[in-house]
C-alpha cells in the first residue's frame, strides 16, 4: 500500500458492462496513477460498455465508451491487492478467484441500473444514481488528500 492505497483494485459485477466499468473510471480520475486498477465480470466478453452507462459517465466528464467486457479469465494476472464486487455472483467468483491468492475481498451491494424499467429518462435516472453511489462510495474508501476533483 502506498500512502494508504492498495496497489491495485479490480472491480468486478456479473457483465462488466456498466457498474464494474464505471468504478474503474471514477477511481482511476479519483487516485489516478497512484494505483493500478481494472474491471471484470463473471460472464460474456468483449461486450461494448452499456449505452446508458456511457451516457450516464459522459455527464461528468469520463469516457467509457472504447470499453470492452472481459471476464476474471481474461486478466493479464492474478496480482491484485483488493478485488471489489458488486453482486453475489461476482463475490462468489471472486471467492474462487482468491482462493490461492492473498487477496482483499469487499462486497459493495449496488442496485442493477439496466433493471429499471420504463422511459428513456428514467432509466438514465437509475444509471446515473449508480454512478453517483460509486463515486461517493469510491471517495470515501479511498481517500487522498492531495486529491483533485
Amino acid at each position: 500500500m502506498t500512502n494508504g492505497l492498495p496497489g491495485s483494485v479490480l472491480f468486478a459485477c456479473d457483465r462488466n458492462t456498466i457498474r464494474s466499468v464505471m468504478a474503474e473510471a471514477i477511481m482511476k480520475h479519483l487516485v489516478g496513477h497512484r494505483v493500478y486498477v481494472d474491471s471484470a465480470g463473471v460472464r460474456l466478453t468483449g461486450e461494448e460498455a452499456d449505452p446508458f452507462a456511457i451516457a450516464a459517465m459522459q455527464e461528468i466528464g469520463l469516457d467509457i465508451s472504447g470499453h470492452r467486457a472481459k471476464s476474471f479469465e481474461d486478466l493479464p494476472d492474478d496480482s491484485v491487492d483488493l478485488i471489489i464486487t458488486f453482486s453475489p455472483q461476482a463475490q462468489h467468483r471472486a471467492v474462487e478467484f482468491t482462493r490461492t491468492i492473498a487477496c482483499a475481498l469487499e462486497y459493495w451491494p449496488l442496485m442493477h441500473p439496466a433493471d429499471v424499467t420504463g422511459p428513456r429518462e428514467v432509466r438514465l435516472e437509475a444509471y446515473r444514481e449508480a454512478r453517483d453511489t460509486l463515486f461517493e462510495r469510491i471517495k470515501a474508501r479511498f481517500p487522498t488528500p492531495d486529491r483533485v476533483v
